[in-house]
């Protein structure tokens, strides 16, 4: 490697003399340190803001899927038990309910064949 490197505007890099340190020389002529520094300032603080909207958010909408996971597992709660009670009911009644259903659902397909082929 070269004794010294140029890195960006008015920075050099030197390689260590002892003890693994790095040296910096900051050349006044170069470039404004200042400008850059309150650059740099400023776009970390717009990135803190975004950070910050995106953390608001993500607690948001973590919170929603809570609600929704909660909701769904009720549905599948109050599902399973009417299920049960539909086939006790069937097992208790005999199996002329489900012959019902099944020419119920015919029934309908049929008046909504028809509906499609007069209001066409």
């Amino acid at each position: 490697m070269s004794s010294s490197y140029r890195s960006w505007q008015g920075l050099n890099n030197r390689l260590p003399t002892t003890n693994d340190q790095l040296q910096v020389r900051v050349d006044p002529l170069q470039g404004d340190l200042d400008e850059e520094i309150d650059m740099l300032h400023s776009k970390v603080r717009n990135l803190r803001g975004v950070a910050e909207a995106i953390e608001t958010e993500s607690k948001y909408q973590n919170e929603l899927l809570n609600q929704l996971e909660s909701a769904v597992m009720k549905a599948q709660a109050g599902l399973k038990n009417t299920m049960k009670r539909l086939n006790r009911s069937i097992i208790q009644n005999g199996s002329n309910h489900l012959l019902h259903v099944i020419l119920f659902a015919l029934l309908c397909f049929f008046l909504v064949y028809l509906w499609s082929k007069l209001f066409r």
